[in-house]
């Protein structure tokens, strides 16, 4: 027994002496010259030292793995060692490489903002970064990262050749500039400008390798569907003119006039309820796309039944009609990636008719009236890793009703839109969030109240409470002011570049308030329900609305449909 423990401690003896015995690791000279020329077995073998660590060993080790393609254990070397170096940026971004490889591309840029934490301007991991970005389709997030690194240089800017518009009004849009570094503000300026000529329902700006070799030089591509005459073609121009015949509308549009980005733009209603015609016409100002000026003449006849909203009691008012003539213009101007302002004129003359002797509310007041109406957005916040936008709309107009005992009125409104892509890339999934208010000042006249509620002539959606009652207008709440809110998720269900399908619950809240001039909806209002959104190419689409209003349990049917590039930019 004796003899048998004296062997055992002899061979453990010997064991402990032969590690300590072990050569020590190569030096960093070596290391540097298997690393450049790519022994990587030989690197790895001379790194297998234990007995002395350091981070640029465990560096070398991690590599000589990575590129031996042993993923999980070069992942290991790199993790360890960054808990004992947590301030080297070097292994996080090979710990970025290895996710690449392993196609974990979201774990890739999580690890290269950790080192961006450590360096903000180490330009591998930029750049790197902002090619994950740009492999994703997110362009705004990798000009964010690539601008830091002084990146992209673009070679050439390209359109498709058989565009219509003058070449020279389109280039005017575009705000960088070949053999220059293109800026997010840049792009996302260029985007407003292609956007505000109103012939591009749907356009793309894309970065595309230049042919020269060089891996930082880009074309800088236009792509998309131009609207000339009555449309992108006959079968759009057809559409779009009959979107509206369900409900007894028209919407005749000419474009691109000459090539000059002169839209007309106009709207006819026959609807014995609510007559109206409406005509606009819109083009860059100078042609300048910076900016674009606007003037239109809209003429309503429209019956009104307040029966339901009218909360007077005994009051004879339930019926009555309107007609109503308003001309103006105005220009809008995009200032920046982030401002943009609208100004404008408008008068208007309203008559009154049917409204019974015994009302004796100033709101039915005839009269002509002029208004200053101006507006300016803003985008407040703007995360383009995230692909989240907040964006602040304040819009506003001080009139003069001529009338006897009327001065002047004003109306104040501020909007705030956040609007989310939860996935990386793509719009499977969209959530939006919108949120109104406003108020009145002075004696405005009934036509300038605010309505709550699903009406085609209305823009504050409230989608159980539909507008009209029997085709008349006047069912859902008015008042002087008003808070309201809307939010939706929306989900594609099908889609084949021609038509989008897209599902979306929403729940809207709002309140309406109106002094003592009998209008108001006196509690706050909740709807819930959902939307199914047909979306054609060419800017038409078509919304199918179910909405349960959870005060009275009542259920809404409601179909509508939109363009894309709407007439009236002011409010």
């Amino acid at each position: 027994m004796k003899a048998q423990t004296l062997s055992f401690g002899v061979l453990l003896l010997a064991v402990v002496s032969g590690a300590y015995a072990q050569k020590p690791c190569a030096p960093s000279s070596t290391l540097n010259k298997l690393y450049n020329e790519g022994q990587w077995k030989d690197l790895l073998s001379a790194t297998s030292c234990p007995s002395t660590r350091s981070a640029d060993l465990d560096y070398f080790r991690g590599m000589a793995l990575a590129q031996l393609e042993r993923w999980d254990k070069a992942a290991g070397v790199f993790k360890a060692a960054e808990k004992q170096y947590p301030h080297d940026k070097r292994f996080p971004v090979e710990m970025a490489g290895i996710a690449f490889e392993q196609k974990r591309f979201g774990k890739a840029k999580h690890e290269l903002h950790r080192a961006l934490r450590l360096d903000p301007k180490d330009r591998y991991a930029l750049n790197f970064l902002a090619t994950l970005y740009f492999l994703d389709g997110n362009l705004a997030a990798a000009l964010k990262y690539w601008n830091r690194a002084g990146n992209p240089q673009i070679a050439d800017i390209k359109a498709p050749p058989q565009l219509r518009v003058d070449p020279a009004l389109l280039d005017r849009a575009f705000t960088c500039s070949p053999a220059s570094i293109l800026l997010l503000n840049q792009y996302r300026t260029t985007r407003a400008r292609l956007k505000q000529l109103g012939i591009f329902p749907v356009f793309r700006l894309d970065l595309v390798p230049h042919s020269g070799g060089n891996s930082d030089r880009f074309d800088l591509t236009l792509s998309g569907v131009e609207r000339n005459g009555w449309g992108i073609n006959k079968f759009s121009g057809l559409l779009s003119l009959l979107r509206g015949a369900p409900y007894e509308t028209v919407y005749p549009a000419y474009y691109n006039l000459r090539g000059s980005a002169l839209n007309v733009q106009s709207l006819f209603r026959w609807d014995d309820q609510k007559r109206r015609i409406f005509a606009s016409v819109s083009a860059p100002l100078a042609g300048n796309p910076k900016f674009r000026y606007q003037l239109y003449v809209d003429a309503r006849n429209e019956n009104w039944d307040v029966s339901q909203t009218f909360h007077v009691t005994g009051s004879p008012l339930t019926t009555f009609n309107m007609q109503k003539l308003e001309a103006g213009g105005g220009v809008k101007s995009i200032v920046n990636s982030r401002l943009s302002w609208a100004a404008g004129l408008a008068l208007s003359d309203r008559r009154f008719r049917d409204v019974p002797a015994g009302v004796s509310n100033s709101l039915f007041t005839n009269g002509f009236a002029l208004e200053f109406r101006a507006r300016g957005d803003y985008a407040l916040l703007r995360i383009p890793e995230k692909r989240f936008t907040l964006i602040t709309s304040a819009t506003g107009s001080l009139g003069k009703l001529y009338a006897s005992g009327f001065g002047d009125f004003s109306k104040l409104q501020g909007s705030a839109r956040a609007r989310w892509f939860p996935q990386s890339r793509g719009d499977d999934y969209e959530v939006d969030e919108n949120f109104y208010a406003g108020k009145t000042f002075g004696s405005v006249p009934f036509d300038e109240l605010f309505i709550l509620g699903l009406e085609r002539d209305n823009n504050l959606p409230l989608r159980a409470h539909i507008g009209t009652r029997d085709g008349r207008k006047g069912s859902a709440p008015l008042g002087r002011d008003y808070l309201l809110s809307n939010w939706e998720i929306n989900k594609n269900l099908y889609d084949s570049g021609w038509f989008k399908l897209r599902l979306a619950p929403f729940l809207d809240t709002g309140r309406i308030y109106s002094g003592s001039n009998g209008f108001g909806s006196r509690q706050w209002l909740w709807d819930t329900g959902g939307q199914a959104k047909l979306s054609v190419l060419g800017g038409v689409s078509v919304i199918f609305t179910y909405g349960k209003d959870l005060r009275t349990g009542n259920n809404a049917f409601y179909v509508t449909t939109v363009h894309e590039g709407g007439w009236n930019f002011l409010p």
